[in-house]
Protein backbone atom coordinates (compact mmCIF):
# COMPACT_ATOMS: atom_id res chain seq x y z
CA UNK A 1 0.00 0.00 0.00
CA UNK A 2 1.30 3.28 -0.85
CA UNK A 3 -1.02 5.37 2.23
CA UNK A 4 0.36 5.93 5.53
CA UNK A 5 -0.87 3.34 8.27
CA UNK A 6 -2.63 5.01 11.12
CA UNK A 7 -1.33 5.08 14.26
CA UNK A 8 -3.64 2.60 16.89
CA UNK A 9 -4.64 5.69 18.31
CA UNK A 10 -5.95 7.51 15.10
CA UNK A 11 -7.28 4.25 14.13
CA UNK A 12 -8.93 3.73 17.91
CA UNK A 13 -10.73 7.27 17.07
CA UNK A 14 -13.45 6.55 15.26
CA UNK A 15 -14.29 3.05 14.66
CA UNK A 16 -11.68 1.49 11.82
CA UNK A 17 -13.12 -1.25 9.26
CA UNK A 18 -11.39 -4.42 9.15
CA UNK A 19 -9.12 -3.50 6.57
CA UNK A 20 -7.72 -0.50 8.88
CA UNK A 21 -7.25 -1.94 11.41
CA UNK A 22 -5.33 -4.39 9.45
CA UNK A 23 -2.92 -2.24 7.69
CA UNK A 24 -1.99 -1.07 11.92
CA UNK A 25 -0.79 -4.22 12.68
CA UNK A 26 0.74 -5.05 9.19
CA UNK A 27 2.46 -1.68 9.83
CA UNK A 28 3.64 -2.21 13.39
CA UNK A 29 4.99 -5.85 11.99
CA UNK A 30 7.03 -4.58 9.40
CA UNK A 31 8.66 -1.92 11.85
CA UNK A 32 9.19 -5.05 14.48
CA UNK A 33 11.12 -6.47 11.71
CA UNK A 34 13.36 -4.39 10.26
CA UNK A 35 14.15 -2.90 14.04
CA UNK A 36 12.69 0.22 14.17
CA UNK A 37 9.90 -0.05 16.74
CA UNK A 38 7.84 3.13 17.93
CA UNK A 39 6.78 1.77 20.69
CA UNK A 40 3.22 3.46 20.73
CA UNK A 41 1.05 4.16 23.68
CA UNK A 42 3.55 2.71 26.30
CA UNK A 43 3.98 5.61 28.44
CA UNK A 44 2.03 7.21 31.45
CA UNK A 45 -0.50 9.37 29.91
CA UNK A 46 -1.99 6.68 27.46
CA UNK A 47 -2.08 4.53 31.07
CA UNK A 48 -4.32 6.96 32.79
CA UNK A 49 -5.83 7.47 29.07
CA UNK A 50 -7.45 4.45 29.37
CA UNK A 51 -8.96 4.07 33.21
CA UNK A 52 -12.30 5.36 31.44
CA UNK A 53 -12.25 2.36 28.99
CA UNK A 54 -10.91 0.48 25.86
CA UNK A 55 -11.31 0.25 22.72
CA UNK A 56 -9.14 -2.31 21.21
CA UNK A 57 -8.42 -2.03 17.23
CA UNK A 58 -8.25 -6.00 17.08
CA UNK A 59 -8.75 -9.30 18.92
CA UNK A 60 -5.56 -11.70 18.59
CA UNK A 61 -6.09 -15.16 19.43
CA UNK A 62 -2.42 -16.74 19.78
CA UNK A 63 -0.61 -19.50 20.94
CA UNK A 64 0.93 -18.91 24.62
CA UNK A 65 4.59 -19.20 23.55
CA UNK A 66 6.52 -16.90 25.11
CA UNK A 67 8.39 -15.70 22.10
CA UNK A 68 4.71 -14.82 20.52
CA UNK A 69 4.10 -11.51 22.62
CA UNK A 70 1.83 -9.80 20.53
CA UNK A 71 2.08 -6.27 21.90
CA UNK A 72 5.65 -6.40 20.98
CA UNK A 73 5.63 -7.67 17.29
CA UNK A 74 2.85 -5.86 16.26
CA UNK A 75 4.40 -2.52 17.89
CA UNK A 76 1.37 -1.35 19.45
CA UNK A 77 0.80 -0.88 23.31
CA UNK A 78 -1.48 -0.35 26.05
CA UNK A 79 -5.30 -0.88 25.06
CA UNK A 80 -4.90 -1.55 21.48
CA UNK A 81 -5.05 -5.30 21.15
CA UNK A 82 -7.26 -7.36 22.86
CA UNK A 83 -5.39 -10.94 23.58
CA UNK A 84 -6.48 -14.49 24.64
CA UNK A 85 -3.47 -16.97 24.40
CA UNK A 86 -3.48 -20.76 24.93
CA UNK A 87 -1.11 -23.73 24.30
CA UNK A 88 -1.22 -24.18 19.86
CA UNK A 89 -4.00 -21.42 20.06
CA UNK A 90 -6.03 -23.99 20.94
CA UNK A 91 -10.41 -23.07 21.22
CA UNK A 92 -12.75 -23.87 24.07
CA UNK A 93 -15.91 -22.10 25.71
CA UNK A 94 -14.02 -19.79 27.52
CA UNK A 95 -12.19 -18.68 24.11
CA UNK A 96 -14.99 -18.58 22.21
CA UNK A 97 -17.11 -16.39 25.18
CA UNK A 98 -13.57 -13.99 25.40
CA UNK A 99 -13.92 -13.30 21.48
CA UNK A 100 -17.70 -13.03 21.34
CA UNK A 101 -17.33 -10.25 24.06
CA UNK A 102 -14.50 -8.33 21.83
CA UNK A 103 -16.27 -8.81 18.67
CA UNK A 104 -20.42 -7.99 20.32
CA UNK A 105 -19.36 -5.60 23.65
CA UNK A 106 -16.10 -3.99 22.55
CA UNK A 107 -16.89 -4.14 18.65
CA UNK A 108 -13.52 -5.23 17.89
CA UNK A 109 -13.47 -5.04 13.88
CA UNK A 110 -10.04 -7.71 13.27
CA UNK A 111 -9.53 -10.80 14.75
CA UNK A 112 -6.34 -12.43 14.27
CA UNK A 113 -5.59 -15.74 14.60
CA UNK A 114 -1.44 -16.03 15.75
CA UNK A 115 0.49 -19.33 15.75
CA UNK A 116 4.15 -19.76 14.83
CA UNK A 117 6.41 -22.28 13.38
CA UNK A 118 8.15 -25.05 15.64
CA UNK A 119 4.57 -24.92 17.76
CA UNK A 120 5.49 -27.54 20.40
CA UNK A 121 1.53 -28.02 20.59
CA UNK A 122 1.20 -29.12 17.33
CA UNK A 123 4.59 -30.87 17.12
CA UNK A 124 3.24 -33.05 19.95
CA UNK A 125 -0.11 -33.79 18.13
CA UNK A 126 1.86 -34.59 15.27
CA UNK A 127 4.03 -36.99 17.39
CA UNK A 128 0.78 -38.49 19.45
CA UNK A 129 -0.61 -39.37 15.53
CA UNK A 130 2.55 -40.77 13.99
CA UNK A 131 2.81 -43.04 17.60
CA UNK A 132 -0.90 -43.64 18.37
CA UNK A 133 0.17 -42.47 21.86
CA UNK A 134 -1.24 -39.96 23.74
CA UNK A 135 0.13 -37.31 26.39
CA UNK A 136 -1.10 -37.95 30.48
CA UNK A 137 -2.39 -34.79 32.13
CA UNK A 138 -4.39 -32.10 30.40
CA UNK A 139 -1.68 -32.20 27.62
CA UNK A 140 -4.18 -34.15 25.88
CA UNK A 141 -6.80 -32.26 26.30
CA UNK A 142 -5.16 -29.88 23.82
CA UNK A 143 -3.56 -32.48 21.80
CA UNK A 144 -7.31 -34.06 21.17
CA UNK A 145 -8.17 -30.15 19.71
CA UNK A 146 -5.17 -29.82 17.54
CA UNK A 147 -6.07 -33.15 15.97
CA UNK A 148 -8.43 -32.51 13.76
CA UNK A 149 -5.95 -29.84 12.25
CA UNK A 150 -3.35 -32.32 11.68
CA UNK A 151 -6.08 -34.76 10.27
CA UNK A 152 -7.12 -32.53 7.52
CA UNK A 153 -2.90 -31.81 6.62
CA UNK A 154 -2.34 -35.33 6.29
CA UNK A 155 -5.42 -35.52 3.71
CA UNK A 156 -3.64 -32.72 2.05
CA UNK A 157 0.06 -34.43 1.95
CA UNK A 158 1.70 -32.40 4.72
CA UNK A 159 4.24 -33.88 6.50
CA UNK A 160 6.15 -30.39 7.70
CA UNK A 161 5.92 -29.32 11.32
CA UNK A 162 5.68 -25.87 10.07
CA UNK A 163 3.60 -26.99 7.48
CA UNK A 164 1.12 -28.32 9.78
CA UNK A 165 1.43 -25.24 11.96
CA UNK A 166 0.04 -23.00 8.88
CA UNK A 167 -2.89 -25.65 8.21
CA UNK A 168 -3.90 -25.80 12.31
CA UNK A 169 -4.07 -21.67 11.89
CA UNK A 170 -6.18 -22.05 9.12
CA UNK A 171 -8.58 -24.74 10.26
CA UNK A 172 -8.53 -22.65 13.66
CA UNK A 173 -9.86 -19.73 11.57
CA UNK A 174 -12.96 -21.73 10.22
CA UNK A 175 -13.63 -23.37 13.40
CA UNK A 176 -14.00 -19.95 15.05
CA UNK A 177 -16.97 -18.80 12.84
CA UNK A 178 -18.56 -22.59 12.45
CA UNK A 179 -18.73 -22.73 16.06
CA UNK A 180 -20.17 -19.40 17.17
CA UNK A 181 -22.59 -18.07 15.54
CA UNK A 182 -22.35 -14.55 16.80
CA UNK A 183 -18.63 -14.14 14.98
CA UNK A 184 -20.28 -15.51 12.00
CA UNK A 185 -22.86 -13.13 11.99
CA UNK A 186 -20.50 -10.58 12.38
CA UNK A 187 -18.25 -11.46 9.74
CA UNK A 188 -21.00 -12.04 7.04
CA UNK A 189 -22.16 -8.50 7.81
CA UNK A 190 -18.60 -6.90 7.28
CA UNK A 191 -18.36 -5.76 10.69
CA UNK A 192 -15.18 -7.97 11.67
CA UNK A 193 -12.89 -9.51 9.97
CA UNK A 194 -10.87 -12.95 10.30
CA UNK A 195 -7.21 -13.19 9.63
CA UNK A 196 -4.84 -16.13 10.28
CA UNK A 197 -0.98 -15.48 10.52
CA UNK A 198 1.93 -17.76 11.29
CA UNK A 199 4.84 -16.01 12.60
CA UNK A 200 8.65 -16.85 11.96
CA UNK A 201 10.61 -16.81 14.99
CA UNK A 202 13.58 -16.22 13.39
CA UNK A 203 12.66 -13.44 11.06
CA UNK A 204 9.50 -11.89 13.25
CA UNK A 205 7.65 -11.98 10.01
CA UNK A 206 3.54 -12.41 10.36
CA UNK A 207 2.63 -14.17 7.04
CA UNK A 208 -0.90 -14.20 6.52
CA UNK A 209 -3.16 -17.22 4.73
CA UNK A 210 -6.84 -17.97 5.98
CA UNK A 211 -8.55 -14.58 5.55
CA UNK A 212 -12.25 -14.78 6.30
CA UNK A 213 -14.43 -11.08 5.40
CA UNK A 214 -13.23 -8.37 3.61
CA UNK A 215 -9.31 -6.86 3.98
CA UNK A 216 -9.64 -4.84 1.47
CA UNK A 217 -9.17 -1.10 1.45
Amino acid sequence: MTTTAPTPAEAASARPTPAEAWEVLSAGNRRFVAGQPRHPNQDAERRHGLTAGQEPIAAIFGCADSRLAAEIIFDVGLGDVFVIRTAGQVIDDAVLGTLEYAVDVLDIPLIVVLGHDSCGAVTATVESYISGDMPPGFIRSLVERITPSVLAGRRRGVEEINDFVAEHVDQTCDRLVDTSQSLARAVEVGRTAVVGLTYSLAEGTARAGRVLGDLTV
